[in-house]
């Protein structure tokens, strides 16, 4: 952050604007500002006075704060905006938030102006530093097209290495741009409006109340750092993770814990049958169930109670061409899992189309998700050498078939499938 930071204060009321100052001269902000009441004023001053934050009072006489948010925007301008009003309404302030105003802040409680104006300036610096390693990767990608093309007369195994390369890089760029803004941007506004809750209504808030506050705080920071979690998955070599015998078990328990409000509200039924022991990276494997189970209570019919099966159990190499998939190892047994759903499910042409990056088969007004749940999923079965297969059938519901390769004796996996029995 900068040693001094120039504030624009866009206010026609002088003793708000010295209020707003003496407020953030308490926090010891190193900063210079100017102070403007018109149109023409503004506009000089983000041409002169090149300001890093703006404060605005929402309504002035001959101008308002949204029509100074609209000008900023129109000139391409990413300057933090904050709102500062004693009388805006608590929909005009969800509706300027979501048109991608900064913050807001109230003229009867300015003690929070200073953590806001901080706030604001590091999000703005960080969303900088994020656009410039796009652009970063946007360089390297097209270098290692070159490269790529360099290699195309060079030995089959060295062609498919840089393949490979490539295509880390392309998904490594489109999951930075979604980790970057579509799922950060909705996480923050989420952040802005319990800050917001937490310290305007705390005092009227019953008990229960402020278990539910405390429980989405908790939420909102497990879904940062879920997505700082799959932004370094995808950067990570899956050699460098850690695999184990899992029945998968404690997983589900543990997803379903997760998405105990989503399965009450959907009266949905989880049915766990027959789990084998199977060689995966755990986490991984906690990332796809959630994602599978997620979907399908997404997807699930409105009429009818949605009901999720899932089976592990041992298929042979040569039964599994009878189920119409290539083995990708020879002589080598499969731990199979199957999910199954009875929601609403896909055309059969999008069998193979529902695991691309960012490919959506209903509008997001319908459903809400960024596209990039089932290709993670992919990425996953494909780290662990893996198959998956899709079927749907359009209001019946869709089934996903995954297949790993068995490393380990397969008496090695019955013994610990017969012990776990015992145990239980």
């Amino acid at each position: 952050m900068k040693k001094q930071i120039k504030i624009l204060i866009l206010e026609d009321n002088r003793t708000d604007a010295d209020l707003m100052l003496r407020q953030l001269r308490k926090s010891e902000i190193n900063f210079v500002d100017k102070i403007v009441e018109t149109r023409k004023m503004f506009e000089e001053a983000l041409d002169t006075f090149s300001p890093d934050i703006i404060l605005s009072d929402y309504s002035l006489p001959t101008f308002d704060a949204v029509s100074a948010f609209h000008l900023l925007k129109s000139k391409n301008l990413s300057i933090p905006f904050i709102i500062i009003s004693g009388t805006i309404g608590e929909e005009n302030v969800v509706q300027l938030l979501k048109d991608g105003v900064t913050d807001f802040a109230s003229k009867n409680n300015l003690l929070t102006l200073p953590q806001k104006v901080l706030r604001g300036l590091r999000d703005a610096e960080e969303t900088l530093e994020k656009i410039e390693i796009l652009e970063k990767l946007k360089i390297q990608t097209a270098a290692l097209l070159i490269a790529n093309d360099k290699l195309v007369l060079q030995n089959d195994e060295k062609e498919k290495k840089a393949v490979e390369l490539l295509n880390v890089n392309k998904e490594l760029l489109a999951f930075n741009f979604v980790s970057s803004h579509d799922l950060q941007e909705p996480l923050r506004k989420i952040q802005i409006f319990i800050s917001k809750i937490r310290q305007d209504e705390t005092t009227t808030m019953s008990e229960s109340g402020k278990n539910n506050m405390e429980r989405i705080q908790v939420a909102a920071t497990r879904m940062r750092q879920l997505i700082e979690d799959l932004l370094a998955f995808s950067r990570v070599s899956t050699t460098e993770r850690k695999y184990e015998m899992n029945d998968l078990r404690v997983i589900i328990e543990d997803v379903k814990l997760e998405l105990v409000d989503s399965i009450k509200q959907k009266d949905a039924v989880i049915d766990i049958i027959g789990l084998v022991p199977g060689n995966m990276v755990t986490f991984q494997f906690r990332q796809l169930l959630y994602n599978l189970i997620s979907n399908a209570l997404k997807f699930s019919k409105d009429d009818l109670q949605p009901r999720i099966t899932i089976e592990s159990s041992i298929i042979k190499h040569a039964d599994l061409k009878l189920r119409g998939v290539t083995p990708q190892m020879k002589d080598k047994n499969y731990w199979n899992l199957s999910f199954k759903d009875n929601g609403i499910g896909f055309e059969a042409e999008y069998n193979d189309l529902i695991f691309v990056m960012f490919q959506r088969l209903h509008h997001s007004q319908e459903y809400s998700g960024t596209g990039i749940g089932l290709a993670i999923v992919k990425k996953i079965i494909d780290n662990h050498n893996g198959i998956i297969t899709a079927s749907g059938v359009l209001n019946q519901g869709a089934t996903f078939e995954i297949y790993i390769p068995i490393k380990e004796n397969l008496k090695l996996i019955r013994k610990v499938v017969k012990h776990k029995l015992v145990s239980a």
